[in-house]
């Protein structure tokens, strides 16, 4: 019994030794090969892995996301983080980079000297060969089993809507000055710190994630936006313009709700548009608005006292000032009109009338208080200001007061456009244009009289009725045209047969609650905006009144029917 014990126990000291000799074994070949990477290899790794991070810094760090808003206040996803596959290569571990080009070539359709340009980089640890290629894709290259070639996946930037408010939203990507990922263009630019948040280093090299970025949440509100776009792409191709904007404000706020332009482009593949395409014309470029402008004539003029929308006008057709000839559009003489008149007929010559006797230093100082020489401060980037230049001086010339009056000789934004009738309809304040919901409403200056607003306002109803085509049953609906010639770039004057259309307008009438601006430019079908950006503008008011259930305002319309 004793001999048989004795057996047992040296059994288990024997296993037991055995069992400490290969987890001792195990351990100094963990911790040979541990020393070997981090000592030997870890600046190796480290650069690979930092050329990875530094390609695609959301890769740490979760990049915030944007937001559309509804009337309800529900959110919808504008700009998200989804995980794309990629295709990378390492070029010290490649022998034969000319056949591995060319059979990458032949599998993803690659230009064979791009891959190889890229792989001849002996000393670079990472080059990427393609980002978000397709599952079929990668699993071709995966069964390939070629050296120094991998596949790996990493978030990157998806727009759910596609094209949906592209100008507001920007897009995220490389450029082709530097190979950083950050945001282009839109809100991802000008917000990109906000979106990134912060990725950081710490200790020896070692790559941490930080605090995740900020999400940010729109006033636009996607099925507005939705239905502008629509409507804004079929006027624009119907009437074979070449451009066209929408843009629709709250007038009591500054909230936009929607801000289109057309031609617009896709986020998600940005690279395959012109960079023209990338233009948001609503505030970043300029352009003579043509008869728009009279109502902010006639509203300086009623605030000074000048003139009463019953004040009359005796209309020769034209005038002539400083040896040129100023006549209406429709080369019409009116004989005596009202002021009512001279805004339901666009008569040219009336709203120079009423220029004259504001005299230029206080006309410019009407428009440039409605905001067409300063920004408006929106929360988008690239804006510019207009140009009021042919107003300065202490000799300017009677006829570029005139001409301004009714919108030829002055430059303006559409977002400034949009703002000054704005503050027609919210009782004469300047309101600044606000695109995120946490942004509160700023008055940034008061312009004219609440009393003067609503003479104004009523003789832009006057003129819808007179129109008929903006006409909404049961509303009031204030508004005006503008149809201007387009200056030439290179010489004085003005091209012949081509024009800008707009129409600015608001309803209901009485209780305003949104502020429209329609524009396209160089039509061929349509000689005038009345029968071109007109019926557009009444198909998107339309919308916002059934969409918003507004209770309609003109009783005598609802009883006749």
């Amino acid at each position: 019994m004793k001999n048989q014990n004795f057996k047992t126990k040296n059994y288990r000291t024997f296993r037991s030794i055995v069992l400490i000799s290969f987890f001792l074994s195990l351990f100094f070949i963990l911790g040979a090969n541990l020393y070997n990477i981090q000592i030997n290899e870890g600046d190796s790794y480290f650069k690979q892995a930092f050329a990875q991070f530094k390609f695609s810094k959301n890769s740490l760090t979760k990049r915030g996301e944007i937001y559309f808003t509804d009337k309800n206040g529900n959110l919808s996803p504008a700009a998200v983080n989804k995980p794309y596959k990629y295709i990378y290569a390492v070029p010290s571990e490649i022998s034969d980079v000319k056949e591995t080009s060319e059979i990458l070539s032949d599998t993803l359709s690659i230009d064979k000297n791009k891959i190889q340009d890229k792989l001849l980089k002996k000393n670079d640890l990472y080059e990427e060969i393609i980002f978000k290629v397709s599952d079929y894709d990668a699993e071709k290259v995966k069964n390939l089993n070629l050296p120094g070639i991998y596949i790996d996946s990493r978030d990157a930037r998806f727009y759910p809507y596609e094209k949906l408010a592209s100008h507001v939203l920007g897009f995220v990507g490389p450029s082709g000055e530097d190979d950083e990922i950050k945001g282009r263009y839109g809100v991802e630019s000008l917000f990109n710190d906000d979106l990134s948040g912060s990725d950081k280093i710490e200790g020896d090299n070692v790559l941490l994630p930080g605090s995740s970025g900020e999400d940010i949440v729109l006033n636009i509100d996607r099925n507005i936006q939705s239905k502008i776009e629509e409507i804004l792409e079929r006027v624009v191709v119907t009437k074979k313009a070449t451009a066209g904007s929408i843009i629709i404000q709250e007038p009591k706020t500054g909230k936009i709700l929607a801000l289109a332009n057309y031609p617009n482009f896709d986020p998600n593949s940005y690279s395959k548009y012109p960079l023209a395409s990338f233009l948001n014309s609503s505030l970043q470029l300029i352009y003579e608005p043509g008869s728009v402008m009279k109502p902010i004539t006639m509203s300086a003029g009623i605030e000074e006292k000048k003139i009463t929308p019953e004040s009359t006008f005796f209309d020769k057709g034209f005038l002539l000032l400083n040896k040129k000839k100023i006549t209406n559009f429709n080369q019409t003489a009116y004989g005596k009109v009202s002021m009512t008149d001279v805004i339901g007929h666009s008569i040219n010559t009336g709203a120079a009338y009423v220029a004259s006797l504001l005299g230029k230093d206080l006309f410019k100082k009407f428009i440039t208080d409605f905001g067409f020489s300063e920004k408006t401060k929106i929360s988008l980037p690239g804006e510019v200001r207009g140009n009021l230049k042919s107003l300065d001086g202490d000799n300017v010339p009677e006829i570029n007061v005139a001409t301004a009056s009714f919108g030829q000789g002055v430059a303006v934004t559409p977002i400034e456009m949009i703002g000054a009738f704005s503050a027609i309809a919210n009782g004469g304040n300047i309101m600044r244009p606000l695109i995120f919901k946490s942004e509160k409403p700023e008055i940034i200056r008061h312009v004219v009289s609440k009393e003067t607003t609503e003479q104004v306002r009523d003789m832009m109803i006057q003129a819808v009725l007179n129109g008929k085509y903006a006409e909404i049953p049961k509303y009031n609906v204030a508004g005006k045209t503008g149809t201007a010639q387009i200056s030439k770039l290179k010489s004085s004057g003005y091209e012949e047969n081509a024009y800008i259309h707009t129409f600015i307008g608001f309803a209901p009438a009485l209780d305003p609650r949104f502020t429209v601006l329609v524009k396209i430019d160089r039509p061929e079908i349509g000689p005038l905006a009345g029968v071109t950006v007109v019926p557009a503008f009444k198909d998107v008011m339309t919308f916002l009144l059934e969409y918003f259930n507004v209770p309609p305002d003109n009783l005598s319309d609802i009883k006749n029917n």
